[in-house]
């Protein structure tokens, strides 16, 4: 597991948290903000996935990117 795909999913609850206060409050802007804090961690999630996914083809092919 990446260290993105961690903060990707501590950002995409941090931003679905603002969106309920956010609309709990009457609050616009602290909903767009989640809606942006909750975008940026999927991003994020994506990124680790992809970074997992090349480091698991690579060990698989006997050369470990890790060692280089």
């Amino acid at each position: 597991m990446e260290k993105e795909q961690v903060t990707g999913k501590l950002d995409e609850l941090k931003g679905k948290t603002k969106q309920t206060v956010g609309d709990a409050t009457g609050n616009p802007n602290l909903h767009d903000e989640g809606v942006v804090d909750e975008a940026k961690g999927n991003v994020k999630q994506t990124y680790g996935d992809v970074k997992d996914t090349i480091k698991g083809t690579d060990r698989q092919a006997g050369t470990d990117i890790n060692n280089k």
